[in-house]
Formats: C-alpha cells, structure tokens, sequence
C-alpha cells in the first residue's frame, strides 16, 4: 500500500504564506490536498495528475499553488495570502486513476492555524 506522509504546517498570521509538503512511498497518478476542521467533512483543496494538470477549490484560487516532483514521489502546496477560514488540518491524498473504483490514499494531516 501507498503511505503518504504531510509536513509543513504551523501558525502564520493572516496574510502570510505557507508550504505544505507531501511524501509518498511510490508514484501515483493523480495527487491532492484536502482540509478539513474538526467535525466536518475532508472537502478538495486542490489536485494535479501525473502531468502536471492541476484544478483548485474556489476559495483558494489566485492564492494556492499545487506542484509535484514526480523523481522524489513529492507533492507540495504553496499557500499565499493566508485567511483565517484557511484555518484547519490539511490531508495529502493520492490515487491511480479517477474512477470511483480507484483505491485512495490518505496521510495522517499536519495542521494549519492562521491567526493574529
């Protein structure tokens, strides 16, 4: 199985910026962030393919930035112009293809806190 390992969270004041970093054990096609608080609901942040093509969340377009260095099976969110509501635990996640029979993979999260 595909492990997947988050890094990169902490606090920053509003407006400031932030890199997140994921890890995986072995290439995987299509890669994304996910966040969420407690008691919700993991929703899409943003994801790119294999290929670079990338889609973002409404909320973060214009300020985030997903990357992937497919040599070192890494993938990175760079987070600018951070907003309190960005506040939460931000999750990697990676799978083969985009089917619904796809196999998903998840890290543990590392969490982001933006506050004054």
């Amino acid at each position: 199985q595909v492990q997947l390992m988050e890094s990169g969270g902490g606090l920053v004041q509003p407006g400031g910026s932030l890199r997140l970093t994921c890890v995986a054990s072995g290439s995987i096609n299509f890669m994304a962030w996910y966040r969420a608080v407690p008691g919700s609901e993991r929703e899409l942040v943003a994801r790119i393919s294999l290929y670079g093509r990338t889609d973002y969340a409404d909320a973060v377009k214009g300020r985030f930035t997903i990357s992937r260095d497919n040599a070192k099976n890494t993938v990175y969110l760079q987070m600018n112009n951070l907003k309190p509501e960005d506040t939460a635990a931000y999750y990697c996640n990676g799978r083969h293809a985009l089917s619904m029979e796809a196999r998903d993979y998840w890290g543990k999260g590392t969490l982001v806190t933006v506050s004054s």
